[in-house]
């Protein structure tokens, strides 16, 4: 039997988020690798959830199976709170933090009703950017990188994000260019 530690690991995933003109697009790749592999390059990360009618727009890294579950939680949460995003993300923090099941997810969200966004972890966290720019991942920080030095270019959000997706897809190994993207307006 092998050992956790011996075990290769899911790597894979970068996902921005950049808020400019009243939208908030959240884009993320499709990679999946297993160690040195690529095991799938058209995974979804980024999807819409609309508890009651109020739309999000969430993006994961991590483990899926976590992240579905992290995302079927949030929707509970938004449901209970409607309309208010930032409650829900910070209830949903402190539910990952203190349950004994939930504090075994392994994941990171990026969140957006189109007014405001918002980075949750399993630490307790819920981080709402500096500069209008989120990203996380493994290709994350060259992401965010290239956001930050776009974001006060002539360039709309969704054309910062996917130019900053392209830039992490050309550094990051476990980063491609298939990317899917959502946007959400004020």
């Amino acid at each position: 039997m092998t050992e956790t530690s011996d075990f290769p690991g899911w790597h894979g995933t970068t996902i921005i988020g950049v808020k400019k003109g009243g939208a908030v697009v959240i884009a993320g790749d499709g990679q999946v690798s297993l160690g040195q592999t690529v095991i799938k390059g058209t995974a979804r990360k980024v999807r819409r959830i609309a508890p009651g009618g109020y739309e999000v727009v969430a993006g994961f890294a991590g483990s899926t199976a976590d992240a579905f579950t992290l995302l079927e939680r949030l929707e509970t949460k938004l449901e209970a709170t409607p309309g208010q995003l930032q409650r829900a993300a910070v209830e949903l923090a402190k539910d990952w933090r203190t349950d004994k099941y939930l504090q075994k997810l392994e994941a990171m969200l990026i969140v957006s009703d189109g007014a405001q966004m918002y980075v949750i972890t399993g630490a307790g966290d819920v981080l709402e950017p500096e500069h209008d720019v989120a990203a996380i991942g493994s290709g994350g920080n060259y992401a965010l990188a290239a956001a930050r030095a776009l974001i006060d270019s002539d360039k709309d959000a969704d054309e910062i994000a996917r130019t900053a997706m392209a830039i992490a897809a050309d550094i990051c190994v476990y980063t491609n260019g298939n990317l899917t993207v959502e946007k959400i307006s004020q």
